[in-house]
């Protein structure tokens, strides 16, 4: 697989979460929606980490990493796309500056 289809499946993934998030705010209040995003993915992230260690005690040695590296990715995302909403607010949200 090239990195072109990695990166396309990456995105499509990311979009069919994001479908699915948009479904349920129509019916469920969003910021309701964003907490359950927000805890699936810690839920899921931390049972990868746990999946890799060979015990309990390996798993907890790798707490501080694991919360440095999952809280820094999270806060490159939030900028990205933060600084993406700001640029293309009209666009995105139809209201003017």
């Amino acid at each position: 697989m090239s990195n072109t289809d990695k990166d396309k499946e990456f995105y499509e993934m990311a979009d069919a979460y994001i479908a699915l998030a948009n479904k349920q705010g129509k019916n469920i209040n969003q910021g309701k929606v964003s907490a359950t995003f927000l805890y699936a993915a810690a839920r899921f992230n931390i049972f990868l980490v746990a999946s890799g260690a060979a015990s309990a005690d390996d798993f907890a040695a790798k707490k501080e990493d694991v919360f440095d590296y999952f809280m820094a990715e999270y806060k490159k995302m939030l900028e990205e796309h933060f600084a993406d909403y700001h640029d293309n607010f009209e666009k995105y949200m139809g209201k003017k500056n």
